[in-house]
């Protein structure tokens, strides 16, 4: 029969390994120093965006992130350490990251994944200021859209020019 201990951590590894397949990217922090009713706080404003916040053993989060084939980032894995699993967008995460960092000093972002692409400290703030997907696709149908506007006003001048030129000739011949 296994001990206790052994068991936690074999579950927390099968847990890190199923969230890193069932995710399109993580971040690593570091929340050494806050309180817990600012890592409450956190937690609720991380599930109002798809994320889950997990926190487990550095040996179990390496033995995890290496058997998934995830060497890249364990160098991030120092201290206490938490994941942050991103379901959906990054865009959102990172942004409510950067702002809760901003009151929360003690919060400090690592490094992440992003489908296959390593991220960086840099790399997360850099997302935290892009806008949303949502806003993305409206300025790209905005600037579609643009040149078929335009083409319909000038239509719509030349119409209306042409409307008044013909009033114009119909006023002529009935005076």
């Amino acid at each position: 029969m296994k001990k206790v201990g052994l068991l936690v951590k074999e579950i927390s590894e099968r847990q890190i390994k199923s969230r890193l397949k069932g995710s399109d990217s993580f971040i690593i922090v570091k929340y050494s120093g806050l309180s817990s009713p600012d890592m409450t706080s956190l937690r609720q404003s991380l599930k109002g965006a798809n994320t889950n916040f997990f926190v487990v053993k550095n040996s179990v989060a390496r033995r995890a992130l290496k058997d998934s084939g995830l060497e890249t980032v364990i160098k991030a894995i120092e201290g206490p350490c938490g994941f942050i699993f991103v379901k959906e967008e990054p865009v959102e995460t990172s942004k409510i990251l950067c702002d809760f960092q901003k009151g929360h000093e003690k919060l400090v972002l690592e490094a992440g994944m992003f489908k296959d692409k390593v991220l960086e400290k840099s790399d997360i703030i850099a997302l935290s200021k892009l806008p949303s997907k949502d806003v993305l696709r409206a300025q790209v149908v905005g600037t579609l859209n643009a040149p078929i506007r335009g083409l319909v006003m000038v239509l719509n001048g030349t119409l209306k020019k042409f409307v008044i030129c013909l009033d114009q000739i119909k006023k002529k011949k009935t005076s």
